[in-house]
């Protein structure tokens, strides 16, 4: 397999594509590095409703119409709003590449967010925030990710209530015009592609589209503050969920906290799998994993469990947590490694999924990296690496949230705050 293409464009993108001989399929990803934490403090919400409206009509055709331009040369398209930055996908066949990506760059550059959209989107969006009531491990989500990312990398992407209620279509329109340039765009691309012939496409179609100066590279940053509470909610099961700081994709010690991830909740092998619930049966869900904004790494750890086992789970998931700087052996290490390992190789044979590697690695290292870079040091980390990676990350700075009708006994884990709001948590 050919090594990634780096390539930084005239027009202020930034481009990495990924040679796949034998594909008959491209697929690409434009992304735009503004997202959730670039939106006024009384406008939350904003970047996801750009997202949901930006194609919605252009300065050409109108929603449907370019929906059905889409639809004509078979390619499906996607979009996702998070913390840092905004993604726009799709996959087609080799040679409708050159329409598909004008007509991205027709909804980039021409929106004209019609108002009937921008209110369509705002009441679903409503209508979502409401469903997150009635889903307690979304909503448990929400507010450890708000103690653990801090109040601006922490904001949930749907907004709240009271904010979505200030904005309107002007807001998007600025939203876009502030946020939205060639300067702040990296475009990611794998498949059947000649890269230079790509790149005098992209030139061609976004030569001109706001600032060319490069912004947005740099993380946010957050301060991680231990805070421990309680949201009282009636429901039939207590949700916990814990998080402490963990290492950023840029560390030398990444790779070990993959391994560490792998070993604590890798299947169905996972030690929290294994002891909370296949043991002593406390809680049907009970998993672990990383959250990596640019230069920053947090482990979030969460279960599901029955009220009357809250503070037997808890415990449980404490010393599973402690116990694996104790009793760590080369066998899990070993298995953990082989699933990160094949799960890797498998991507890199997938257009799609090396079109997300190539776009992580712009967006995390600045640069795209090889399949056997990128493996290298997963394949280098051993048992001593991960008592070592344990060590340098103590578990003793925690925050802790519990969502349900009892909390936790332990007084310092139940600083309640009282029944939970109908808006905005």
């Amino acid at each position: 397999m050919k090594d990634p293409i780096h390539l930084n464009l005239n027009c202020g993108v930034e481009m990495a594509a990924a040679p796949m001989p034998g594909k008959h399929v491209v697929a690409m990803e434009f992304r735009i590095l503004s997202g959730t934490a670039e939106e006024p403090e009384d406008k939350l919400g904003l970047a996801r409703l750009v997202k949901e409206t930006i194609d919605k009509g252009t300065g050409k055709r109108s929603g449907r119409e370019l929906l059905d331009a889409f639809d004509d040369i078979g390619a499906p398209t996607g979009a996702w709003v998070g913390r840092e930055a905004a993604g726009f996908t799709c996959i087609c066949l080799p040679e409708f590449l050159e329409q598909a990506v004008g007509l991205h760059a027709e909804f980039l550059r021409t929106p004209t967010f019609p108002e009937d959209a921008v209110k369509t989107a705002i009441g679903l969006t409503e209508q979502e925030i409401g469903s997150l009531e009635d889903d307690p491990p979304s909503l448990a989500d929400k507010y450890i990710e708000r103690y653990g990312l801090g109040p601006v990398l922490g904001r949930c992407p749907l907004g709240e209530r009271h904010t979505l209620a200030q904005i309107g279509r002007e807001d998007l329109v600025q939203h876009w015009q502030q946020q939205y340039c060639t300067g702040r765009m990296q475009f990611s691309i794998a498949g059947a592609v000649d890269p230079d012939a790509v790149a005098k496409i992209i030139q061609t179609h976004f030569d001109g589209f706001g600032s060319a100066a490069r912004v947005g590279r740099d993380g946010c940053g957050f301060t991680f503050e231990p805070t421990r509470k309680h949201y009282d909610k009636k429901i039939e099961q207590e949700q916990i969920a814990l998080c402490f700081p963990g290492a950023a994709v840029g560390d030398d010690d990444y790779s070990a906290m993959r391994i560490m991830l792998g070993v604590l909740s890798g299947g169905m092998s996972g030690r929290l799998f294994t002891e909370v619930r296949e043991k002593q049966g406390l809680a049907y869900d009970v998993h672990a994993m990383a959250e990596n904004p640019r230069g920053q790494g947090m482990v979030f750890v969460a279960a599901s469990c029955k009220p009357d086992v809250a503070d037997q789970t808890f415990r449980t998931l404490l010393r599973e947590l402690e116990r694996l700087s104790e009793d760590l052996t080369d066998d899990e290490v070993s298995r953990a490694r082989s699933r990160v390992i094949a799960r890797e190789e498998t991507m890199a044979d997938m257009t799609r999924s090396r079109r997300g590697t190539l776009a992580a690695d712009l967006f995390h290292h600045g640069r795209p990296r090889s399949i056997d870079e990128r493996l290298a040091k997963i394949r280098k980390v051993t048992r001593e690496d991960v008592i070592a990676y344990l060590s340098s990350h103590p578990r003793d700075r925690m925050s802790i949230v519990t969502l349900g009708p009892c909390g936790l006994a332990d007084a310092q884990t139940a600083d309640t705050i009282g029944a939970l709001p109908n808006e905005d948590g």
